[in-house]
């Protein structure tokens, strides 16, 4: 609930997980962006601020993208 942003990756966690995914729900209406990660269109897409369709496969290519834009534009929190 108190995430700046949420990734999702292979899982429709608004029909199979709904307890859990009411907390990113929570976190979205407070500013949070929430990226879904799936090839398939799905009711967590549809309540995602980003639906990301990539192919099959291509996760780990995916991965390796988002943590290099989060180290190199230094968007993580150096506290922590």
């Amino acid at each position: 609930g108190n995430a700046d942003a949420i990734l999702i990756m292979g899982s429709n966690a608004a029909e199979h997980h709904p307890m859990s995914f009411k907390w990113c729900l929570e976190a979205k209406s407070k500013g949070a962006v929430v990226i879904h990660v799936d090839p398939k269109f799905s009711r967590t897409s549809a309540r995602s601020t980003f639906h990301v369709p990539i192919r099959s496969g291509t996760d780990i290519a995916f991965l390796g993208g988002m943590v290099k834009y989060i180290l190199d534009n230094k968007k993580y929190f150096q506290e922590y």
